[in-house]
C-alpha cells in the first residue's frame, strides 16, 4: 500500500486553506474529467484528485491525515506510526468505490456517502446505504436538454453489515433546468441494493459547477470581463462578446468608465422558472505595455489638451 500525498496531488501546500483547495480541486476536476478530457490517464488522475479533495475538505479527515502524512513519503510504501491501525473498508463521499487502499485504511467506513454505519448494525430486511458524490457540470450543460452519462460505484454490505464489494454502475441524468451549483439531487433506488430483501438506498447527486474560463458565476447571473483600450472608452466602440451560445455585438457607449458594468438580457443562466438571467459584462481599460516615442508624444499632446484631473475630488 503507497502513501499518497494529497496536498502534492492538489498542487497546493500543506498550509493551503479551504478555499485553495477547493479552487484546486475543481481545476484538476475540469481538466482530467473522464467525459471530457483528452489528457494521458485522465480518469486515474481526476480519481485522484477527487480521492485528495474528499480527504482535505472535511476538518476531522484533514486532521487525521496530517498527523500521518509525517510518516509517508508519496508513492513510497506506507507504514504507519507505532500503534497505528489500518481501519480497513471504504471511506465515503464522493464515489467512495474509488477510491485507494491507503484512503480506506485511513479513514473505514467513515463518511457521508455510507451513512456512517460503520461495519455494524446492518440487519435482515435494512435499507440500502445510499451514495453520494459531486457530478461536476459545465456551465454549457446547464441549457442542454441532453443527459449526462454518471459512472459510480455501489457498495455491497453482507448481512453482518461488512463490506464485501463493489460494483460499477452508470446512469444517464438529465441535468434540471435551473440546476445551482451545490444543488443536491435524490436519484431513489440508485444507491446500495438493501439486506435481506430491504429496498435500494439512493444515489445523491451534488452539482458542481466545473471553472469557466471566461465566465464567473453570480446566482441566475454571468459575469465577463471585457478588455478595451482606453480610446475605445474614450469614443466608444462596438465588440463581439463570447456568451454560452454564441456571441453577441455590445455597444460600448463613448466616454465609459473603466470598471463598468453593461448587461446583456437573457444570456445568463436558465432560471427553474424558464427565464434566463443577465449577462454582465464588466469594461476594462487595458494599457499597451510598450510606448514608442510617436505615441508618446501624443499621450503628452492628449494630457496637455485635456486638462482633466481625475483626483479633482480626491
Amino acid at each position: 500500500m503507497d502513501f499518497k500525498d494529497y496536498y502534492k496531488i492538489l498542487g497546493v501546500e500543506p498550509t493551503a486553506d479551504d478555499k485553495a483547495i477547493k479552487a484546486a480541486y475543481r481545476k484538476l476536476a475540469r481538466k482530467y474529467h473522464p467525459d471530457v478530457s483528452k489528457e494521458k490517464d485522465a480518469e486515474a488522475k481526476f480519481k485522484d484528485a477527487s480521492e485528495a479533495y474528499e480527504a482535505l475538505k472535511s476538518a476531522d479527515k484533514r486532521a487525521e491525515y496530517d498527523d500521518l502524512r509525517k510518516y509517508g513519503h508519496h508513492g513510497q510504501p506506507f507504514q504507519g506510526p507505532p500503534g497505528w491501525q489500518s481501519r480497513g473498508g471504504f471511506g465515503g463521499g464522493q464515489d467512495a468505490g474509488d477510491f485507494s487502499d491507503f484512503f480506506s485504511s485511513i479513514f473505514g467506513n467513515r463518511g457521508p456517502g455510507f451513512g456512517g454505519g460503520g461495519r455494524s448494525g446492518h440487519s435482515a430486511g435494512r435499507r440500502g446505504q445510499d451514495v453520494e458524490m459531486e457530478l461536476p457540470v459545465f456551465l454549457e450543460e446547464t441549457l442542454s436538454t441532453e443527459s449526462k452519462k454518471v459512472s459510480f460505484q455501489v457498495p455491497h454490505y453482507n448481512a453482518a453489515g461488512q463490506h464485501v464489494s463493489n460494483t460499477s454502475k452508470s446512469l444517464n441524468v438529465k441535468i434540471p433546468a435551473g440546476v445551482t451549483d451545490g444543488e443536491r439531487i435524490r436519484l431513489k433506488g440508485q444507491g446500495a441494493p438493501g439486506i435481506g430483501g430491504g429496498p435500494n438506498g439512493d444515489l445523491y447527486l451534488t452539482i458542481r459547477f466545473a471553472p469557466h474560463p471566461k465566465f464567473d458565476v453570480e446566482g441566475e447571473n454571468l459575469i465577463i470581463t471585457l478588455p478595451l483600450a482606453p480610446w475605445e472608452l474614450a469614443l466608444g466602440t462596438e465588440v463581439a462578446v463570447p456568451t454560452l451560445t454564441g456571441k453577441i455585438n455590445l455597444k460600448v457607449p463613448a466616454g465609459s468608465q473603466n470598471g463598468q458594468r453593461m448587461r446583456a438580457k437573457g444570456h445568463g443562466l436558465l432560471h427553474k422558472h424558464g427565464h434566463r438571467g443577465y449577462l454582465f459584462v464588466q469594461l476594462k481599460a487595458v494599457m499597451p505595455k510598450k510606448l514608442d516615442h510617436d505615441v508618446k508624444e501624443l499621450w503628452e499632446e492628449l494630457a496637455k489638451k485635456a486638462a482633466f484631473n481625475p483626483r479633482e475630488n480626491f
